[in-house]
Order: structure tokens, then sequence, then C-alpha cells
């Protein structure tokens, strides 16, 4: 599985399967190692941030920095595994979970109101002033019980964004 030249055997699809949390199905993950090679262009077994580029989808994703240093290196396990936040049965603690590690930019299990600001400057670009970014960031962390200078942890995100209806649906084509 290593080497993106190697075929898929029964037993690494089961392997990132399990390891995935039986989000894909195993012909999902076999059409995913098909992708994967595509973006592979190397064939070292690991795609690289510029590699992801390749996808248009990404590449004009307003919080593709962000995504780049959570896919840079990725090897076809990591993918599955990174993508898999991305599907139908992925549970909703296993989205927010994603969406923290996204927000929580420098790492530290911690968000801050100017990781908060920085993520949403990313989303709005020049639609909206700073002066109008960090009212409505205000407003709605007031909203959910905290104060501008809170740290929020992944069980405020949890808190937050748990009753939320939140989708965050991607279809794998199958052959």
């Amino acid at each position: 599985m290593g080497n993106t030249s190697s075929m898929l055997t029964q037993y690494d699809i089961e392997e990132v399967q399990e390891h995935c949390n039986n989000t894909f199905s195993q012909q999902e993950i076999a059409s995913l190692y098909q992708r994967f090679c595509q973006l592979d262009r190397n064939s070292g077994g690991f795609i690289s941030a510029d590699e992801f580029l390749s996808v248009p989808e990404f590449a004009v994703n307003p919080l593709s920095q962000r995504l780049f240093r959570m896919v840079d290196g990725l090897n076809f396990k990591e993918f599955v595994a990174f993508l898999s936040a991305f599907s139908s049965r992925a549970t909703l603690q296993h989205k927010v979970e994603f969406i923290f590690k996204v927000y929580d930019f420098d790492g530290n299990g911690k968000v801050a109101f100017s990781d908060l600001l920085d993520v949403l400057r990313d989303l709005t670009g020049q639609f909206i002033s700073e002066q109008q970014r960090e009212l409505v960031l205000t407003h709605v962390l007031e909203e959910a019980g905290y104060k501008k200078d809170s740290l929020l942890v992944l069980s405020d995100f949890m808190k937050i964004l748990g009753n939320t209806g939140l989708k965050m649906e991607v279809e794998v084509p199958v052959d």
C-alpha cells in the first residue's frame, strides 16, 4: 500500500476500512485508491499539498491554506481518514473534530478569537470589513455563551455545533 503502483489487496481494503471506522464501503475505498494514485504523480506513496492543488475544488477552496497543513504528505490510509469526515456515515463527533482541526491552526488544542477571525477572513475575503467580521463573531460567541477572550476547546465546538444538523458530505463515485 506504500507504493501506489501496487494493487490494493482485500486485506488492505479491510485495514483501511477499519482505520476510518467503516465510513466508506469497500467499493468506495477502491475508488479512492484509484483517485489517490492519480494524485500521487511521482508514485511515492504520499500526496503533497502541491499534488492536492490539482483537485480544482481544493484549489479554489478559501480554506485551502489551512487544509494544506492537514494533507501534506498523506499516505493512502491517512488520505482516506482525512476524507472520512465528509462521508455520510461519519459521526457528528468526527465531523466536529475535523472542523476543530481546521480552526486550530497552531495545533495547540485551543481556538482563540483570532483563530476564528482568521477563518472568517479566509471565507469572506474583501466582502465585509474587519470591523463587521469582529462584530459578527463577537455576537455569535455571545449567543453561544462565550466571550471574545474565551479559548474554545473541542468540547466547546461540540456544544456549539452539536445540534446544528451539520452536513459535510461528498459522494465518492464508484465504478
